[in-house]
């Protein structure tokens, strides 16, 4: 999401970190390739010169200019800046807690995802404790009420349509009307959407809000669309007074342009963002945490929400004994490949921890989903004995796994030193307190990007070939190292 933003913008400061001693020219050179990182992201004209007049105003001061580390002060500016753009936000659906019905009206163009989204934000509410009701209303394009039957199928949530009916607003208004004795609170209109704006479409869709008077109205947009989603959104607002945005597939080629550039231009926020094709993949827009990824900073928020939905509460109280008691196996450490993968793609994942984003841009070849079903056939070939006691795996055991596995010996090997790197780390780890931890993973933030993905990843402008002998010696070197401060510290 937004790399080329991420990119042009890390770029750009760190020209500014790498001045000897910074003055206003060099300042202003500096801040003018922020400036060509954003022009370059497709965010609009007008949004950058603000943007960028806000942040020369702050930075070519006195104060930042002989501050102890003045690039890290600009960071900062900038950081703060970005989140005055995109927000701020109000997550809040307005539910009625009355015993009414809401109703809440979906709109877009067509092919922006909407009709996805409405799924996404029935399996949302419904999580919350809400009985949402789909409302098949988009009666342009001929799928779309299968469609829309499907997802509720999916996701056990009713769905209102009437086949064979030519005026949306009827449907909307018999569905709102009849919400309550199909047991909902919360009705769901998905709108039909055209190819373009047209007086049509805003006509129909400006009947239906004012027959069903919806408690909230949302645009729905491609952030693909780079600057035409702008353009579009402005549109819509100006017909229909819109609530929020929700911009979808901001897990493809989005530049970012529209998102940092939509509040700005129209004054409405995006509540929400689509980061995939699955019915969970549906976040709340948090302006902080987005500036956060952009920067490359990561957003260790958004990953523990994510981690506290999906995670066990009593199996990480297990782990957490297991640990301190010095114990950790390699079905435990399946357990845990497996977790990491229930959070979403792992480069997704990964960019979320600060600091692990700039080592994946490294490995843009690589791929970490295969990397870790590879480790799990290996761990599969195991007996039950060898990923319990991982020491009495020999050289006949290792070739024996490795043919089960379908992979090399030496593989096996690699895996059971990474196995014994990141079991030491575990068990010392549980411990600890928060600076040590905090250290200990700097330390193994440090040996990843030495012996990144094991040593069998392709390194960003490499053929795919594995790591020289060299790189491999030093990678080894690094490891052992780090295995025996662990062993001091469990001593300790």
């Amino acid at each position: 999401m937004f790399e080329s933003l991420q990119e042009g913008l890390s770029g750009a400061l760190k020209t500014l970190r790498g001045q000897g001693k910074l003055s206003e020219s060099n300042m202003r050179d500096g801040l003018k390739l922020v400036e060509r990182s954003l022009l370059e992201a497709d965010v609009s004209y007008d949004v950058v010169r603000k943007f960028m007049a806000n942040v020369t105003q702050e930075a070519v001061g006195e104060k930042v200019l002989k501050a102890l580390n003045p690039s890290q002060q600009v960071v900062g500016i900038v950081y703060e800046e970005l989140v005055k753009l995109m927000g701020p936000v109000d997550h809040s659906l307005h539910l009625k807690s009355d015993g009414g019905v809401t109703v809440l009206m979906m709109c877009g163009l067509q092919g922006s995802g909407k009709t996805t989204t409405c799924g996404k934000l029935g399996r949302l509410l419904k999580s919350r404790g809400r009985a949402p009701l789909l409302v098949a209303a988009d009666l342009q394009r001929p799928a779309a009420i299968d469609q829309l039957h499907v997802l509720g199928e999916q996701l056990s949530i009713p769905v209102y349509s009437e086949r064979g009916e030519t005026d949306p607003v009827k449907v909307c208004n018999s569905a709102v009307t009849q919400a309550k004795k199909l047991g909902a609170n919360v009705v769901i209109l998905d709108t039909a959407g055209r190819l373009h704006i047209d007086e049509e479409l805003m006509g129909q869709l400006v009947r239906i809000e004012k027959q069903c008077q919806p408690d909230q109205v949302y645009f729905v947009v491609d952030g693909m669309t780079g600057q035409d989603a702008v353009n579009s959104a402005k549109a819509f607002n100006e017909a229909l007074e819109l609530d929020g945005v929700i911009m979808t597939k901001l897990d493809g080629d989005a530049r970012g342009g529209a998102a940092l550039s939509v509040k700005e231009i129209t004054g409405v926020p995006i509540k929400f963002m689509g980061t995939g094709e699955h019915l969970d993949a549906l976040e709340e827009f948090h302006p902080d945490r987005m500036a956060g990824r952009i920067l490359g900073q990561g957003d260790i928020l958004s990953l523990v929400e994510r981690a506290q939905q999906e995670f066990d509460e009593d199996e990480a109280k297990r782990m957490e004994e297991q640990l301190r008691k010095g114990e950790f196996t390699f079905d435990d450490f399946k357990k845990q490949l497996r977790q990491i993968r229930r959070l979403g793609p792992l480069r997704k994942v990964m960019g979320m921890i600060p600091g692990m984003g700039a080592l994946m841009q490294g490995l843009e070849d690589a791929d970490p989903e295969a990397e870790m079903h590879r480790l799990e056939a290996i761990i599969n070939s195991m007996t039950a004995a060898e990923r319990r006691t991982p020491k009495i795996i020999d050289n006949s055991r290792r070739r024996r796994i490795a043919a089960g596995a379908g992979v090399q010996p030496n593989e096996v090997n690699e895996l059971c030193k990474q196995f014994d790197m990141m079991a030491g780390l575990m068990t010392a780890m549980a411990g600890k307190g928060m600076g040590d931890r905090m250290k200990m993973f700097n330390e193994m933030k440090n040996a990843m990007a030495a012996n990144p993905m094991g040593g069998f990843a392709k390194k960003k402008g490499n053929t795919g070939k594995r790591l020289s002998t060299n790189e491999k010696a030093q990678a080894r070197k690094d490891r052992e190292r780090m295995l025996k401060k662990l062993k001091r510290d469990r001593k300790k």
